[in-house]
């Protein structure tokens, strides 16, 4: 089969494709399974049950996701929280704070991982010994950025999951975070924006969960500060403000 007739399949895309065309990927197949095994991800298929139901609702959903952690939790209520990386005091107190009560609620808080409000959006999720997920744009065997390591462990001890659609050993590349997005929001029931400058990645998963049919909150803020720029944009555009979780609807 060729690479366009593949790419064709529903839920297959180009990465998917070339890693099932590469010939040494194949011929290291066994090698790399065992890798897998050492380093305890599994493969989530959308045959099996623990893939996110609501994941299969999206455009262009991953047909697999490799998981890291407690791949049970990824069909219970999540919320994502997105945001700047440059996070000012106000944004990080804002993510902990919505994310610590979300857990509190009894829902998983979604992110990516990646500094600033993804940071602390995690961190407030395990302060209130919830249990949160990253979503990442590499291969699980990657930290990135390496601040981020203590978060990453302490995400797996608590028994929540970092997931990918990435295999072991893909590197971080640019591209990769877009893909990384749309199953942020896919997986979550709605997204919380906290800080967003004009022009954002964050505003690129917002645009996914408009277009997934999600509801998106997000946390007004200083007229004054380039990072909220694109939030209070979206609050102009009629996204819904919130202020304290009891806005949030479950």
């Amino acid at each position: 089969m060729k690479k366009q007739e593949i790419i064709k399949i529903k839920g297959f895309n180009e990465i998917l494709a070339n890693n099932i065309l590469d010939k040494g990927k194949r011929e290291n197949l066994g090698t790399y399974i065992e890798n897998m095994q050492k380093q305890a991800v599994d493969i989530v298929t959308i045959e099996d049950e623990e893939y996110p139901q609501i994941l299969k609702n999206i455009y262009d959903y991953p047909v697999s996701l490799y998981c890291k952690g407690n791949k049970n939790i990824l069909n219970e209520i999540s919320f994502g929280i997105i945001g700047c990386r440059e996070a000012s005091s106000y944004g990080i107190k804002a993510a902990q704070y919505f994310s610590y009560h979300l857990a509190q609620k009894g829902s998983n808080v979604i992110s990516g991982l990646a500094k600033g409000i993804d940071s602390y959006a995690h961190i407030g999720a395990l302060k209130a010994n919830g249990k949160t997920i990253g979503v990442i744009g590499c291969g699980l065997d990657i930290i990135y950025p390496k601040e981020n390591q203590y978060v990453y462990e302490k995400i797996l001890k608590q028994n929540g999951a970092i997931v990918s659609e990435y295999p072991l050993g893909e590197e971080v590349k640019k591209m990769h975070f877009p893909q990384r997005n749309r199953i942020i929001s896919g997986i979550s029931k709605g997204i919380i924006v906290i800080e967003a400058k004009k022009k954002s990645g964050t505003l690129i998963t917002v645009d996914f969960a408009l277009e997934q049919g999600k509801d998106v909150y997000v946390v007004p803020g200083n007229i004054n500060s380039i990072n909220s720029v694109g939030t209070n944009n979206l609050i102009k555009q009629g996204a819904k403000i919130v202020t304290t979780v009891e806005d949030i609807d479950f």
